[in-house]
């Protein structure tokens, strides 16, 4: 992945089995940690909030809740999204693990390579 100018490395530090969890998620829906982190920040930057509850009512979020558990709500959360871009005919961002390279899929199945 080429580096842009005004990109920054962040270093997060999260729970083993967390992190796997997660990167066989992101493999599964085309994506990398970095690409998913990005929109899930894009998001949150977007609506100026977390885009997802977070409550310590057993309902939601809160203190309890297994890494599982919580990667199956972001799970949820993401193909919601996808589904409800897909309805609007925007393009859903993702990542191709054999060409290395992010790209914007259309509605219709056409991919549109980001430059890199």
């Amino acid at each position: 992945m080429k580096v842009k100018d005004n990109d920054v490395r962040v270093t997060v530090r999260v729970d083993k089995d967390l992190k796997e969890s997660a990167d066989n998620l992101f493999d599964r829906l085309g994506l990398n940690m970095t690409t998913a982190l990005n929109a899930f920040l894009r998001k949150a930057v977007n609506e100026s909030a977390i885009p997802f509850a977070i409550s310590e009512k057993s309902t939601d979020f809160g203190l309890g809740y297994s890494a599982s558990e919580i990667s199956s709500a972001f799970l949820t959360a993401v193909q919601n999204e996808i589904a409800e871009n897909n309805r609007k005919g925007f393009p859903i961002a993702r990542y191709d693990t054999d060409k290395k390279q992010a790209y914007l899929e259309t509605s219709d199945g056409n991919r549109e390579y980001v430059n890199g």
